[in-house]
């Protein structure tokens, strides 16, 4: 049997060169998003407690029912 032989010619591309996407690992991107998400979740949590604060110092009860019902979400585990 004979063995077969195969040629390539090549051709310079005309077009616009394209540049490849380098993806990121999915663990890189998990850990990236649970460091995102817990120190939004610290930042918003310490606004909300600086905000109950405040309208215990003032003495505004309707914003402090108002924003202790917000801040249950926070505590919950």
């Amino acid at each position: 049997m004979k063995k077969q032989k195969m040629t390539y010619q090549l051709y310079r591309y005309a077009g616009k060169a394209m540049k490849a996407k380098r993806d990121v690992p999915f663990e890189l991107k998990l850990s990236a998003q649970l460091v995102l998400d817990e120190v939004c979740f610290s930042w918003n949590k310490q606004k909300l407690e600086s905000a109950i604060n405040h309208a215990i110092d003032t003495g505004d009860r309707r914003k402090f029912i108002q924003l202790s019902k917000e801040y249950r979400h926070y505590i919950w585990e």
